[in-house]
Parts: C-alpha cells; sequence; structure tokens
C-alpha cells in the first residue's frame, strides 16, 4: 500500500463581512468558509475543507483572518495559487498569502492570541455607514477607559456570552482592552487568547452605557462576578467589529 501524506498550508484572508452570516458554515446561509471552500475546490479541482482560527459573526469584518487545509500534492506555486483565487473570488473576499506549515500546525488551537477593534462614528459619514457604528452623541471616553481596565483584572466572562451557547468554558485572557479617539472614530481594541460568542459587542454595548452614564464604573466589578448576560449591556451592531489580527508562533511556519 503507498502512503499518501498530506501537506498543509494556512491561507491568510480579509473580508467586509457584510454579505454573509459569520466566517463558518451554515445549513441555510451562505458563510465565507463555503466561498472560499468552493473556490479553492475547484481551483484544485478537488475537495478542500477548511478548518477557521474561528468564527466571526453574521456582519462581522476581518482584516486578517486564517484558515488551515490539506493537499495530496504540494501546491507549487503559491503566490500564483493566490492570484487566481482572487480573480475567482468576488470583491468582498481578499487573499493575502498561502503558507506551507508543520504538519500538525492548527489555524484554530495554535493562536496565540486574537485582536479585534470596534469602530465608531460620532459624525455622520456615508463612507462610514456599513463599517462603522454611527452615534449621535459622543460618550466619556475617560469613563469608559477606566471600567475597561477591570476586564483585565478577571478571567470568567459568562456575563458577556451568548446565552445558549455549547462552550466548555468561559474563561478567557484579555491582555488589553482600551478606547482611542482618532478623528471622528472612537475605537475600542481588546486583545485575549480567546473570546466567546457575542463577547466583545457586549462588552462594548456595556461600557457604552458606561460612558452615558447610564451605569457606573465601579459596577464592572459586580457585573462580572455575577456571571448573568441579563446585566450586561446591549450588542452593539455587527457592522463596527473587525477581527483585526491573529497571532501563531513563528515555527509552524515551514516558508
Amino acid at each position: 500500500m503507498i502512503s499518501m501524506e498530506l501537506t498543509r498550508y494556512f491561507i491568510e484572508l480579509s473580508y467586509d463581512g457584510s454579505a454573509y452570516h459569520g466566517w463558518q458554515r451554515q445549513t441555510n446561509a451562505i458563510s465565507v468558509q463555503q466561498v472560499l471552500e468552493e473556490a479553492l475546490s475547484r481551483l484544485a479541482r478537488n475537495s478542500i475543507s477548511l478548518l477557521g482560527a474561528g468564527r466571526t459573526d453574521t456582519g462581522v469584518h476581518a482584516l486578517q483572518m486564517y484558515a488551515h487545509f490539506d493537499v495530496l500534492q504540494k501546491i507549487a506555486n503559491t503566490r500564483e495559487l493566490v492570484f487566481h483565487l482572487n480573480g475567482f473570488l468576488k470583491d468582498d473576499i481578499s487573499i493575502k498569502g498561502i503558507r506551507q506549515v508543520q504538519a500538525n500546525a492548527n489555524a484554530r488551537f495554535d493562536a496565540t492570541a486574537r485582536h479585534y477593534e470596534y469602530h465608531i462614528s460620532t459624525a455622520k459619514d456615508p463612507f462610514h455607514s456599513q463599517f462603522h457604528y454611527y452615534l449621535k452623541n459622543k460618550p466619556d471616553i475617560d469613563m469608559m477607559n477606566e471600567a475597561a481596565k477591570t476586564l483585565l483584572l478577571h478571567q470568567d466572562f459568562e456575563c458577556f456570552s451568548k446565552t445558549n451557547t455549547d462552550v466548555k468554558t468561559f474563561l478567557c485572557k484579555i491582555k488589553k482592552a482600551v478606547w482611542k479617539q482618532e478623528g471622528s472614530s472612537l475605537i475600542f481594541y481588546i486583545s485575549s487568547n480567546r473570546f466567546l460568542r457575542n463577547m466583545v459587542r457586549s462588552i462594548v454595548g456595556t461600557l457604552l452605557e458606561v460612558g452615558y452614564k447610564k451605569r457606573k464604573v465601579e459596577d464592572m466589578e459586580d457585573l462580572i462576578k455575577r456571571k448573568d448576560r441579563r446585566r450586561a449591556g446591549f450588542s452593539v451592531p455587527a457592522h463596527g467589529l473587525y477581527l483585526s489580527r491573529i497571532d501563531y508562533p513563528k515555527n509552524i511556519f515551514i516558508d
């Protein structure tokens, strides 16, 4: 019997999530994963399955997403494949690169950190409407940053998780959580080893309530400890959220 050894690759991409029901395949809705798998399979003339670094919700964007796939025959020219893929895909998905990795490398489990941004516009702008959450009145950014510091002191974030989710643990190690003013935009930067479903959007909604003085900075501590999603703030719209970067150990990449 001839041994058929698989070669594993990481594919790096970005996408405008407006037209998609998230990254992960859905039964009755179009997803980024499905579109990319179909494009890869057609070009490879063989069925290609992808495993993503995570799943973004409906309407959420990605400045950087990774997924891995296996092929029986090593890709002769990855740059050429990237070129053809980009020509095949619609403009709302862009392939940044394809790199060979170690045979046991995993796009999901080998990620050491994930970084998200939430973009808010405080000035009406037709060029921002699809990618920023517009707020007429500016919240107090200093109060929101003070409240955000509480996130760095805890690891159990069940209070910000979507209810009836299938996760085994609500533990996340948040390393960064800060608001910055950039022109007419307010941007929330948050980094963690992992995120729960709807977590960033509910955190942003809660912090906005602090910024609008609907709740106090010190309320954050009690909210997190109570582990009750009903006590947290509203979930902000998906179109302002971006998966901005995913970090991996350098030694998993071969080229």
